[in-house]
Protein backbone atom coordinates (compact mmCIF):
# COMPACT_ATOMS: atom_id res chain seq x y z
CA UNK A 1 0.00 0.00 0.00
CA UNK A 2 0.69 3.75 -0.31
CA UNK A 3 2.93 5.42 2.43
CA UNK A 4 2.56 9.02 3.54
CA UNK A 5 3.86 11.12 5.88
CA UNK A 6 3.41 14.59 7.47
CA UNK A 7 6.38 16.17 8.11
CA UNK A 8 5.69 19.21 10.99
CA UNK A 9 8.56 21.59 12.38
CA UNK A 10 8.45 21.17 15.74
CA UNK A 11 8.48 25.26 16.59
CA UNK A 12 5.19 25.00 18.63
CA UNK A 13 1.65 23.81 18.89
CA UNK A 14 -0.30 21.78 16.16
CA UNK A 15 -2.54 24.32 14.20
CA UNK A 16 -5.69 23.46 12.52
CA UNK A 17 -3.98 24.06 8.98
CA UNK A 18 -1.41 21.40 10.10
CA UNK A 19 -4.42 18.74 11.36
CA UNK A 20 -5.93 19.26 8.19
CA UNK A 21 -2.61 18.29 6.00
CA UNK A 22 -2.19 15.66 8.26
CA UNK A 23 -5.72 14.37 8.25
CA UNK A 24 -5.73 13.60 4.60
CA UNK A 25 -2.56 11.80 4.86
CA UNK A 26 -4.38 9.68 6.95
CA UNK A 27 -7.05 9.57 4.99
CA UNK A 28 -5.46 8.22 2.03
CA UNK A 29 -3.68 5.91 3.84
CA UNK A 30 -6.39 4.34 5.19
CA UNK A 31 -8.22 4.08 2.28
CA UNK A 32 -5.68 2.37 0.57
CA UNK A 33 -4.15 0.09 3.46
CA UNK A 34 -0.95 1.76 3.51
CA UNK A 35 1.00 3.72 6.16
CA UNK A 36 1.05 7.09 7.94
CA UNK A 37 4.11 8.07 8.99
CA UNK A 38 5.09 11.18 11.45
CA UNK A 39 8.28 12.56 10.93
CA UNK A 40 9.82 15.50 12.48
CA UNK A 41 11.67 18.47 10.36
CA UNK A 42 13.83 20.27 12.83
CA UNK A 43 16.34 21.21 10.86
CA UNK A 44 16.15 25.30 11.44
CA UNK A 45 17.36 24.36 15.42
CA UNK A 46 17.17 27.51 16.01
CA UNK A 47 13.30 27.78 16.00
CA UNK A 48 12.77 24.32 17.71
CA UNK A 49 10.36 24.40 20.84
CA UNK A 50 11.40 22.05 23.36
CA UNK A 51 8.16 19.44 24.35
CA UNK A 52 6.72 20.59 20.75
CA UNK A 53 7.28 17.84 18.99
CA UNK A 54 5.80 15.17 21.79
CA UNK A 55 2.91 17.95 21.69
CA UNK A 56 2.03 17.41 18.02
CA UNK A 57 1.92 13.84 18.19
CA UNK A 58 0.11 13.82 21.61
CA UNK A 59 -2.73 15.42 19.43
CA UNK A 60 -2.68 13.52 16.60
CA UNK A 61 -3.65 10.76 18.58
CA UNK A 62 -6.16 13.18 20.26
CA UNK A 63 -7.70 13.82 17.23
CA UNK A 64 -7.78 9.83 16.54
CA UNK A 65 -5.50 9.73 13.85
CA UNK A 66 -2.81 8.27 14.81
CA UNK A 67 0.64 7.55 12.99
CA UNK A 68 1.80 4.04 12.09
CA UNK A 69 5.17 5.23 12.36
CA UNK A 70 6.85 8.11 14.14
CA UNK A 71 9.64 9.22 16.63
CA UNK A 72 6.84 8.10 19.62
CA UNK A 73 5.87 5.03 17.67
CA UNK A 74 9.37 4.10 15.99
CA UNK A 75 9.14 2.13 12.80
CA UNK A 76 11.26 0.56 10.01
CA UNK A 77 12.65 3.56 8.58
CA UNK A 78 13.63 5.06 11.46
CA UNK A 79 14.45 7.41 13.17
CA UNK A 80 11.76 9.62 11.91
CA UNK A 81 13.62 13.19 13.79
CA UNK A 82 15.95 14.55 10.76
CA UNK A 83 17.98 16.19 13.46
CA UNK A 84 18.47 12.21 14.08
CA UNK A 85 19.52 11.50 10.27
CA UNK A 86 22.50 14.36 9.40
CA UNK A 87 25.02 11.47 8.73
CA UNK A 88 22.37 10.79 5.78
CA UNK A 89 22.25 14.32 4.57
CA UNK A 90 26.00 14.77 4.62
CA UNK A 91 26.31 11.16 2.25
CA UNK A 92 23.59 12.25 0.22
CA UNK A 93 25.30 15.94 -1.07
CA UNK A 94 28.99 14.09 -0.72
CA UNK A 95 27.43 12.43 -3.74
CA UNK A 96 26.35 15.30 -5.21
CA UNK A 97 29.68 16.62 -4.95
CA UNK A 98 31.33 13.89 -6.79
CA UNK A 99 28.88 14.11 -9.73
CA UNK A 100 29.35 17.59 -10.19
CA UNK A 101 25.54 18.03 -9.35
CA UNK A 102 26.55 20.14 -6.67
CA UNK A 103 29.41 22.43 -5.39
CA UNK A 104 30.86 24.22 -2.06
CA UNK A 105 29.89 27.92 -1.79
CA UNK A 106 32.47 29.60 -0.24
CA UNK A 107 30.58 32.98 -0.01
CA UNK A 108 30.92 35.06 3.14
CA UNK A 109 26.91 36.06 4.51
CA UNK A 110 27.66 39.80 4.30
CA UNK A 111 28.70 39.28 0.39
CA UNK A 112 25.10 37.35 0.15
CA UNK A 113 23.55 40.47 2.13
CA UNK A 114 25.47 42.92 -0.29
CA UNK A 115 23.62 41.17 -3.03
CA UNK A 116 20.22 41.33 -1.30
CA UNK A 117 20.37 44.80 -0.61
CA UNK A 118 21.65 45.49 -4.58
CA UNK A 119 18.49 43.48 -5.74
CA UNK A 120 16.27 45.02 -3.65
CA UNK A 121 17.30 48.69 -4.02
CA UNK A 122 17.57 47.76 -8.25
CA UNK A 123 13.76 46.31 -7.48
CA UNK A 124 14.79 42.69 -8.16
CA UNK A 125 13.81 39.69 -7.12
CA UNK A 126 17.11 38.82 -4.62
CA UNK A 127 18.97 35.80 -5.81
CA UNK A 128 22.41 34.33 -5.19
CA UNK A 129 24.71 34.92 -8.34
CA UNK A 130 25.76 31.26 -8.60
CA UNK A 131 29.22 33.03 -8.42
CA UNK A 132 30.57 29.68 -6.87
CA UNK A 133 29.33 27.08 -9.46
CA UNK A 134 32.91 28.43 -11.70
CA UNK A 135 35.39 27.89 -9.08
CA UNK A 136 37.99 25.62 -10.49
CA UNK A 137 39.12 22.78 -8.53
CA UNK A 138 42.07 24.16 -7.71
CA UNK A 139 40.75 26.70 -6.25
CA UNK A 140 38.29 25.00 -4.26
CA UNK A 141 41.06 23.18 -3.07
CA UNK A 142 43.25 26.34 -2.31
CA UNK A 143 39.95 27.70 -0.21
CA UNK A 144 39.77 24.32 1.67
CA UNK A 145 43.25 24.63 2.81
CA UNK A 146 43.23 27.73 4.14
CA UNK A 147 39.80 26.59 6.42
CA UNK A 148 37.33 28.51 4.93
CA UNK A 149 33.14 28.24 5.74
CA UNK A 150 31.64 26.49 2.94
CA UNK A 151 27.70 25.63 1.93
CA UNK A 152 26.85 23.08 -0.41
CA UNK A 153 24.79 23.84 -2.78
CA UNK A 154 22.71 22.43 -6.03
CA UNK A 155 23.16 23.06 -9.28
CA UNK A 156 19.75 24.26 -11.19
CA UNK A 157 19.65 22.99 -14.31
CA UNK A 158 17.66 24.62 -17.06
CA UNK A 159 14.90 22.73 -18.62
CA UNK A 160 12.71 21.18 -16.55
CA UNK A 161 10.31 18.51 -17.16
CA UNK A 162 6.62 19.07 -16.12
CA UNK A 163 5.03 16.58 -13.71
CA UNK A 164 1.56 15.90 -13.14
CA UNK A 165 0.06 17.21 -9.75
CA UNK A 166 -2.75 14.87 -8.36
CA UNK A 167 -4.96 18.24 -7.00
CA UNK A 168 -3.36 20.81 -10.06
CA UNK A 169 -2.38 18.85 -13.01
CA UNK A 170 0.10 19.28 -14.98
CA UNK A 171 2.62 21.79 -13.86
CA UNK A 172 6.27 23.25 -13.73
CA UNK A 173 8.49 25.81 -12.56
CA UNK A 174 11.54 26.69 -14.34
CA UNK A 175 13.13 27.57 -11.51
CA UNK A 176 16.89 28.23 -13.16
CA UNK A 177 15.44 31.27 -14.78
CA UNK A 178 13.89 32.67 -11.39
CA UNK A 179 16.43 31.90 -8.87
CA UNK A 180 19.68 31.01 -8.06
CA UNK A 181 21.40 27.70 -6.79
CA UNK A 182 19.76 26.68 -3.34
CA UNK A 183 21.62 25.82 -0.53
CA UNK A 184 21.03 22.27 0.19
CA UNK A 185 23.60 21.62 2.92
CA UNK A 186 24.56 24.52 5.68
CA UNK A 187 27.85 25.20 7.21
CA UNK A 188 26.62 23.71 10.60
CA UNK A 189 26.20 20.18 8.64
CA UNK A 190 22.15 20.27 8.81
CA UNK A 191 20.39 20.09 5.46
CA UNK A 192 17.72 22.76 4.13
CA UNK A 193 14.23 21.31 3.49
CA UNK A 194 15.18 20.89 -0.08
CA UNK A 195 17.52 18.06 0.28
CA UNK A 196 16.04 16.80 3.81
CA UNK A 197 12.51 16.07 2.39
CA UNK A 198 14.05 14.62 -0.95
CA UNK A 199 16.55 11.83 0.87
CA UNK A 200 13.70 11.05 3.69
CA UNK A 201 11.13 10.47 1.26
CA UNK A 202 13.34 8.46 -0.73
CA UNK A 203 15.07 6.38 2.09
CA UNK A 204 11.48 6.70 3.79
CA UNK A 205 9.99 4.63 0.68
CA UNK A 206 7.47 7.76 0.34
CA UNK A 207 5.20 6.99 -2.41
CA UNK A 208 2.94 10.01 -2.44
CA UNK A 209 3.73 13.33 -0.92
CA UNK A 210 0.19 15.34 0.09
CA UNK A 211 1.48 18.75 1.65
CA UNK A 212 0.43 22.34 1.14
CA UNK A 213 0.26 24.01 -1.91
CA UNK A 214 3.27 26.44 -0.80
CA UNK A 215 5.48 24.14 -1.67
CA UNK A 216 3.79 23.37 -5.57
CA UNK A 217 6.85 26.09 -6.91
CA UNK A 218 9.51 24.41 -5.09
CA UNK A 219 8.27 20.99 -6.72
CA UNK A 220 10.01 21.00 -9.71
CA UNK A 221 13.39 21.62 -7.89
CA UNK A 222 12.49 18.57 -5.98
CA UNK A 223 12.24 16.50 -8.88
CA UNK A 224 16.08 17.86 -10.13
CA UNK A 225 17.19 16.37 -7.20
CA UNK A 226 16.12 13.03 -7.76
CA UNK A 227 17.27 13.21 -11.40
CA UNK A 228 20.35 14.23 -9.82
CA UNK A 229 20.34 11.21 -7.17
CA UNK A 230 18.87 8.86 -9.94
CA UNK A 231 15.81 7.93 -7.48
CA UNK A 232 12.55 7.88 -8.89
CA UNK A 233 10.28 10.46 -7.58
CA UNK A 234 7.21 9.76 -5.44
CA UNK A 235 3.25 11.50 -6.89
CA UNK A 236 2.65 14.56 -5.54
CA UNK A 237 -0.44 16.09 -4.58
CA UNK A 238 -0.67 19.89 -3.20
CA UNK A 239 -3.52 20.75 -0.73
CA UNK A 240 -5.31 24.23 -1.00
CA UNK A 241 -4.38 26.62 1.77
CA UNK A 242 -6.74 26.82 4.91
CA UNK A 243 -7.90 30.32 4.62
CA UNK A 244 -10.48 32.44 7.41
CA UNK A 245 -13.55 32.75 6.25
CA UNK A 246 -12.83 36.29 4.75
CA UNK A 247 -9.69 34.98 2.73
CA UNK A 248 -6.95 36.27 5.57
CA UNK A 249 -4.56 33.97 7.01
CA UNK A 250 -6.07 31.75 9.92
CA UNK A 251 -4.15 34.20 12.57
CA UNK A 252 -1.75 31.86 14.89
CA UNK A 253 -1.24 34.69 17.12
CA UNK A 254 -4.18 34.87 18.80
CA UNK A 255 -3.58 31.23 19.60
CA UNK A 256 -7.22 30.35 18.82
CA UNK A 257 -6.06 27.98 16.03
CA UNK A 258 -4.47 25.70 18.33
CA UNK A 259 -5.48 21.96 18.85
CA UNK A 260 -4.44 22.41 22.62
CA UNK A 261 -6.96 25.22 22.60
CA UNK A 262 -10.18 23.17 21.21
CA UNK A 263 -9.15 20.04 23.69
CA UNK A 264 -9.22 22.17 26.82
CA UNK A 265 -12.59 24.14 25.90
CA UNK A 266 -14.34 20.98 25.21
CA UNK A 267 -14.85 20.38 21.53
CA UNK A 268 -14.72 16.78 20.09
CA UNK A 269 -11.97 16.06 18.21
CA UNK A 270 -14.85 14.63 15.21
CA UNK A 271 -16.09 17.90 15.03
CA UNK A 272 -12.55 19.19 13.64
CA UNK A 273 -11.81 16.85 11.94
CA UNK A 274 -15.69 17.04 10.12
CA UNK A 275 -15.61 21.21 9.67
CA UNK A 276 -11.72 21.08 8.40
CA UNK A 277 -12.85 18.74 5.53
CA UNK A 278 -16.15 20.01 5.25
CA UNK A 279 -14.97 23.73 4.04
CA UNK A 280 -12.15 22.00 1.89
CA UNK A 281 -13.02 19.44 -0.82
CA UNK A 282 -12.24 15.62 -1.41
CA UNK A 283 -15.21 14.32 -0.52
CA UNK A 284 -18.69 13.03 -1.96
CA UNK A 285 -20.66 14.85 0.06
CA UNK A 286 -20.75 18.10 2.07
CA UNK A 287 -23.29 17.07 4.98
CA UNK A 288 -22.33 17.69 8.86
CA UNK A 289 -21.56 15.40 11.59
CA UNK A 290 -19.44 13.18 9.23
CA UNK A 291 -17.30 10.51 11.12
CA UNK A 292 -14.01 9.58 10.36
CA UNK A 293 -15.07 6.11 8.95
CA UNK A 294 -17.05 8.24 6.52
CA UNK A 295 -14.54 10.87 5.55
CA UNK A 296 -12.38 7.55 4.41
CA UNK A 297 -15.18 6.00 2.57
CA UNK A 298 -16.34 9.17 0.34
CA UNK A 299 -12.55 10.45 0.02
CA UNK A 300 -11.15 10.96 -3.53
CA UNK A 301 -7.80 12.29 -4.51
CA UNK A 302 -9.44 13.34 -7.38
CA UNK A 303 -12.31 15.51 -5.73
CA UNK A 304 -10.09 17.96 -4.27
CA UNK A 305 -10.10 21.23 -6.15
CA UNK A 306 -7.78 24.47 -6.29
CA UNK A 307 -10.22 26.38 -4.60
CA UNK A 308 -8.42 27.62 -1.20
CA UNK A 309 -10.79 26.34 1.80
CA UNK A 310 -12.42 28.81 3.58
CA UNK A 311 -12.83 27.87 7.67
CA UNK A 312 -15.87 28.89 9.68
CA UNK A 313 -14.89 28.71 13.55
CA UNK A 314 -17.94 30.56 14.40
CA UNK A 315 -19.97 26.91 13.16
CA UNK A 316 -17.62 25.02 14.95
CA UNK A 317 -20.41 25.12 18.21
CA UNK A 318 -22.82 23.52 15.92
CA UNK A 319 -20.85 20.81 14.37
CA UNK A 320 -19.84 19.78 17.72
CA UNK A 321 -23.67 19.45 19.18
CA UNK A 322 -24.26 17.46 16.40
CA UNK A 323 -20.87 15.22 17.16
CA UNK A 324 -22.13 15.49 20.78
CA UNK A 325 -25.69 14.30 20.09
CA UNK A 326 -24.26 11.24 18.29
CA UNK A 327 -21.59 10.38 21.37
CA UNK A 328 -25.18 10.39 23.96
CA UNK A 329 -26.54 8.84 21.54
CA UNK A 330 -24.52 5.79 21.36
CA UNK A 331 -24.43 3.60 24.60
CA UNK A 332 -20.53 3.05 24.96
CA UNK A 333 -19.69 6.53 23.92
CA UNK A 334 -22.08 7.97 26.65
CA UNK A 335 -20.46 6.32 29.06
CA UNK A 336 -17.29 8.28 28.94
CA UNK A 337 -19.18 11.37 28.81
CA UNK A 338 -20.96 10.82 31.79
CA UNK A 339 -17.73 10.60 33.79
CA UNK A 340 -16.48 13.66 31.82
CA UNK A 341 -19.56 14.90 33.02
CA UNK A 342 -19.53 14.14 36.77
CA UNK A 343 -15.63 15.59 36.83
CA UNK A 344 -16.83 18.95 35.67
CA UNK A 345 -19.58 19.00 38.64
CA UNK A 346 -16.94 18.74 41.11
CA UNK A 347 -15.04 20.86 39.55
CA UNK A 348 -17.24 23.60 39.61
CA UNK A 349 -20.14 22.86 42.32
CA UNK A 350 -17.72 20.55 44.37
CA UNK A 351 -17.41 23.28 47.22
CA UNK A 352 -21.23 24.13 47.22
CA UNK A 353 -23.66 21.71 49.21
CA UNK A 354 -23.72 19.34 46.74
CA UNK A 355 -26.10 16.16 47.02
CA UNK A 356 -24.27 13.15 46.28
CA UNK A 357 -27.05 11.81 44.71
CA UNK A 358 -26.40 14.36 42.03
CA UNK A 359 -23.36 12.69 40.83
CA UNK A 360 -25.00 9.09 40.46
CA UNK A 361 -24.77 7.74 36.77
CA UNK A 362 -28.74 7.35 36.05
CA UNK A 363 -29.01 11.06 37.27
CA UNK A 364 -26.10 12.43 35.09
CA UNK A 365 -27.42 9.96 32.16
CA UNK A 366 -30.58 11.17 32.34
CA UNK A 367 -29.87 14.48 32.24
CA UNK A 368 -27.53 14.19 29.53
CA UNK A 369 -30.25 12.14 27.24
CA UNK A 370 -32.41 14.89 28.29
CA UNK A 371 -30.83 17.77 26.82
CA UNK A 372 -29.43 15.76 23.93
CA UNK A 373 -29.41 18.34 20.87
CA UNK A 374 -29.93 21.13 23.20
CA UNK A 375 -25.90 21.75 24.66
CA UNK A 376 -23.12 22.18 21.66
CA UNK A 377 -20.60 21.64 24.78
CA UNK A 378 -20.76 19.38 27.51
CA UNK A 379 -19.21 22.06 30.01
CA UNK A 380 -22.39 24.06 28.88
CA UNK A 381 -24.87 21.71 31.22
CA UNK A 382 -21.91 23.33 34.01
CA UNK A 383 -22.62 26.86 33.47
CA UNK A 384 -24.99 28.72 36.04
CA UNK A 385 -27.46 28.51 33.78
CA UNK A 386 -28.13 24.38 34.54
CA UNK A 387 -26.52 24.78 38.25
CA UNK A 388 -30.23 23.96 40.02
CA UNK A 389 -29.33 20.13 38.52
CA UNK A 390 -26.47 20.17 40.81
CA UNK A 391 -26.95 21.90 43.36
CA UNK A 392 -30.63 22.06 45.24
CA UNK A 393 -31.61 25.14 46.36
CA UNK A 394 -32.23 26.40 49.86
CA UNK A 395 -35.11 28.83 49.72
CA UNK A 396 -37.18 29.59 52.90
CA UNK A 397 -41.01 29.53 53.19
CA UNK A 398 -41.14 33.27 53.59
CA UNK A 399 -39.81 33.65 50.43
CA UNK A 400 -42.37 32.03 48.74
CA UNK A 401 -44.90 33.71 50.55
CA UNK A 402 -44.09 36.99 49.35
CA UNK A 403 -44.74 35.63 46.19
CA UNK A 404 -47.83 33.87 46.77
CA UNK A 405 -49.83 33.32 50.06
CA UNK A 406 -51.37 29.71 48.18
CA UNK A 407 -47.66 28.34 48.33
CA UNK A 408 -49.58 24.74 49.80
CA UNK A 409 -51.91 25.15 47.74
CA UNK A 410 -49.95 25.16 44.53
CA UNK A 411 -47.23 22.95 45.67
CA UNK A 412 -49.94 20.29 46.41
CA UNK A 413 -51.44 20.76 42.74
CA UNK A 414 -47.75 20.05 41.45
CA UNK A 415 -47.42 17.44 43.43
CA UNK A 416 -50.87 15.64 42.33
CA UNK A 417 -49.67 16.46 38.64
CA UNK A 418 -46.17 15.06 39.04
CA UNK A 419 -47.92 11.71 40.36
CA UNK A 420 -50.06 11.91 37.52
CA UNK A 421 -47.43 12.62 35.03
CA UNK A 422 -44.60 11.16 36.01
CA UNK A 423 -44.45 8.20 32.90
CA UNK A 424 -44.60 11.17 30.19
CA UNK A 425 -42.93 14.58 31.09
CA UNK A 426 -42.96 16.56 27.93
CA UNK A 427 -42.51 20.12 27.49
CA UNK A 428 -46.01 20.62 25.73
CA UNK A 429 -47.78 18.54 28.29
CA UNK A 430 -46.29 20.42 31.14
CA UNK A 431 -47.23 23.94 30.20
CA UNK A 432 -50.74 22.81 29.14
CA UNK A 433 -51.19 21.28 32.61
CA UNK A 434 -49.37 23.93 34.62
CA UNK A 435 -51.84 26.76 32.95
CA UNK A 436 -54.83 24.71 34.19
CA UNK A 437 -53.38 24.55 37.39
CA UNK A 438 -53.05 28.24 37.92
CA UNK A 439 -56.82 28.31 36.96
CA UNK A 440 -57.62 26.39 40.47
CA UNK A 441 -55.80 28.98 42.35
CA UNK A 442 -58.11 31.64 43.99
CA UNK A 443 -55.86 34.63 43.09
CA UNK A 444 -52.05 33.85 42.16
CA UNK A 445 -51.26 35.33 38.67
CA UNK A 446 -49.90 32.46 36.19
CA UNK A 447 -46.40 34.65 36.27
CA UNK A 448 -46.04 34.78 40.32
CA UNK A 449 -47.16 30.89 40.02
CA UNK A 450 -43.89 30.45 37.19
CA UNK A 451 -41.83 32.43 39.71
CA UNK A 452 -42.57 30.51 42.75
CA UNK A 453 -42.09 27.55 41.16
CA UNK A 454 -38.73 28.49 39.87
CA UNK A 455 -37.23 29.76 43.21
CA UNK A 456 -38.82 26.64 44.50
CA UNK A 457 -36.87 24.30 42.01
CA UNK A 458 -33.78 26.50 41.18
CA UNK A 459 -33.48 28.94 43.63
CA UNK A 460 -33.02 31.34 41.16
CA UNK A 461 -34.85 34.44 39.45
CA UNK A 462 -33.85 34.01 35.93
CA UNK A 463 -32.62 30.64 34.02
CA UNK A 464 -34.61 27.79 31.83
CA UNK A 465 -38.29 27.52 31.45
CA UNK A 466 -39.97 26.03 34.15
CA UNK A 467 -41.07 23.18 32.34
CA UNK A 468 -37.72 22.61 31.05
CA UNK A 469 -36.57 22.59 34.25
CA UNK A 470 -39.05 19.65 35.70
CA UNK A 471 -38.61 17.61 32.86
CA UNK A 472 -34.86 17.72 32.89
CA UNK A 473 -34.83 17.40 37.00
CA UNK A 474 -37.66 14.24 36.79
CA UNK A 475 -41.06 13.82 38.91
CA UNK A 476 -38.87 12.25 41.41
CA UNK A 477 -36.12 15.13 42.27
CA UNK A 478 -39.49 17.93 41.56
CA UNK A 479 -41.62 16.07 44.33
CA UNK A 480 -38.20 16.19 46.94
CA UNK A 481 -37.72 19.68 46.04
CA UNK A 482 -41.65 20.83 46.13
CA UNK A 483 -41.82 18.64 50.07
CA UNK A 484 -38.50 20.61 51.29
CA UNK A 485 -39.82 24.05 50.69
CA UNK A 486 -43.49 23.26 51.92
CA UNK A 487 -41.25 21.94 55.06
CA UNK A 488 -38.89 24.73 55.50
Amino acid sequence: GPRVRFGPSPTGFLHLGGLRTALYNYIFAKKYQGTFILRVEDTDQNRVVPGAAEGIEDMLDWAGIPPDESPGRGGPAGPYVQSLRLELYRRASAALLDSGAAYRCFCTPQRLELLRREALRSQQTPRYDNRCRHLTATEVAQKLSQGLDFVIRFRLEKGVEPFQDLVYGWNKHEVAEVEGDPVILKGDGFPTYHLANVVDDHYMGITHVLRGTEWLASTSKHLLLYKAFGWEPPQFGHLPLLLNKDGGKLSKRQGDIFLERFARDGFLPEALLDIVTNCGSGFTEKQMGRTLEELISQFEVGRITTHSALLDLEALPEFNRIHLTRHIENQGLRQRLVRELQGLVELVYGDQQMDPDVLKNEYVERVLLLRKGHISLLKNLVSSDYSYLWVRPSVSRQQLQSISAEVDEIGKLVLGLMTRQAAALTMEELNKDLRSLQKQTRETKYSSMMQLLRLVLSGRQHGPSVAEMMVTLGAQEVCGRIHRALSS
